[in-house]
């Protein structure tokens, strides 16, 4: 398919060859549509049947010349995502040309993004950074390289620019704390994958007392572009891409497009230019508000949280499915509600996750701890963190103040843009 598809070409593509987008559009005429009379995409009819690719209703066509990558999860229980190689392409020239603007000739880069297992996040940088409009060296270490070898590196190779998830950025300024040494040659420090939040900047500007710091840009292996880091967005702020990445705020009650600045919404992201598997109005699970008025060329938004509806958290280095914690929970202790609060306090992210007793309170302590071990089981490691699980009453649910609705996942994290700005 063409890289920039006229509008209703692309969408007659769609409805003709998903069956997915044509039974939840045939509502609609042949012609004359426009973007708002879409249904906003039920994310969890959207990946139904999607672990068998050859037979999932969303594809328009078979899967060939493809990549495939991993949306999050066990190896398992993970989404696939499918891209066509052009369309990959595509994407990465599209962000490495964005993130050009956050990037000076000579830069020297250590890519930290995680990579192996189907995950995208350091094939992806990788990409990009080839894409780069200003001559820059990668060094592509991964988040695998063992911090003394990246401090040497650092060093050795007059290294100025990091580039990872916020987590790992920690861990290898903890580390270099607990040695009492800092990297004064590093000048920029760029983060993706999850937010970095206010109480996390002291640590890293001991490390890294040069540095700036900025999104490295937004984007997700399922919705793919977001949004692109400017240099003058502050830390949680970005600029949409353009018309071929169609981004809305949606109110999460009434469906109501928003157009004012600061009231936040639902994310929700159309792609004009993936064919393959087909991003129409696709809640990406955050919330955002405008900062600018409306015809502001490349708009700039701002992340607000997890929706409470999102289908994935990230915490830390961890991608949390309320299906997959809704499952373990409904093994262990039958239909119970439950409630899980994402808080980030003393530079850790703490997660607690609230469970409401059937009617028998004898043993709740000991199933909590069940509950424990099996999220433990889940996901490897998510012990470094805070975890908490706790019985409570019924009425210890928080709901949402307008809709009185059950709010599964409650992120409480301050998401208030911080001035990307050097240390001290």
């Amino acid at each position: 398919m063409s890289t920039s598809l006229p509008f209703e070409q692309w969408l007659a593509h769609i409805r003709t060859h998903s069956t997915f987008y044509r039974k939840s559009l045939r509502h609609l005429p042949a012609q004359n549509c426009a973007l708002e009379d879409f249904p906003i995409v039920d994310v969890a009819d959207y990946w139904a049947g999607s672990h068998d690719l050859d037979h999932w209703d969303v594809l328009t066509g078979k899967v060939e010349d493809a990549l495939i990558y991993k949306t999050g999860g066990t190896t398992s229980q993970g989404k696939l995502s499918v891209y066509t190689r052009a369309e990959w392409q595509r994407m990465l020239n599209c962000f490495g040309q964005s993130l050009s603007a956050q990037l000076r000739a000579g830069d020297r880069i250590a890519n930290l993004f995680f990579s192996g297992d189907l995950y995208a996040s350091f094939l992806f940088i990788h990409g990009a950074l080839g894409k780069v409009d200003v001559a820059i060296t990668e060094f592509p270490f991964t988040g695998a390289v063992d911090l003394d070898v990246l401090t040497e590196a650092v060093t050795g190779h007059r290294i100025n620019v990091l580039a990872g998830v916020p987590a790992h950025l920690l861990a290898f300024a903890d580390h270099l704390d607990q040695q009492g040494r800092t990297l004064p040659g590093i000048t920029t420090v760029l983060f993706g994958g999850e937010n970095l939040f206010d109480s996390q900047l002291p640590a890293l500007q001991r490390a890294f007392p040069q540095a700036r710091f900025a999104s490295i840009g937004y984007a997700s292996v399922d919705a793919g572009l977001v949004g692109a880091s400017a240099p003058d967005c502050n830390l949680g702020e970005h600029r949409v891409f353009g018309e071929q990445i169609r981004v809305e705020i949606i109110d999460e009650l009434s469906g109501e497009v928003i157009q004012a600045c600061d009231r936040p919404g639902n994310l929700v992201v159309t792609n004009l230019t993936r064919t393959l598997m087909p991003i129409v109005r696709y809640p990406v699970g955050d919330r955002a508000c405008w900062r600018e008025p409306v015809g502001t060329p490349r708009r700039k938004f701002a992340l607000q949280g997890r929706s409470a509806k999102s289908q994935r958290v990230r915490v830390g280095v961890f991608s949390l499915f309320s299906q997959e914690i809704s499952d373990i929970i409904r093994s262990i202790g039958g239909d119970l509600q439950w409630q899980l609060i994402i808080e980030h306090a003393q530079n850790n992210d703490r997660v607690l996750l609230k469970w409401v007793p059937g009617g028998q309170t004898q043993a709740c302590q000991s199933l909590s701890n069940t509950l424990k071990a099996a999220l433990t089981a889940q996901y490897p490691g998510i012990d470094q963190l805070d975890l908490n699980v706790q019985a409570c009453a019924l009425q210890a649910l928080e709901r949402h103040p307008r809709s009185g609705k059950h709010l599964s996942i409650i992120d409480r994290r301050t998401y208030a843009p911080l001035t990307a700005r050097h240390a001290g």
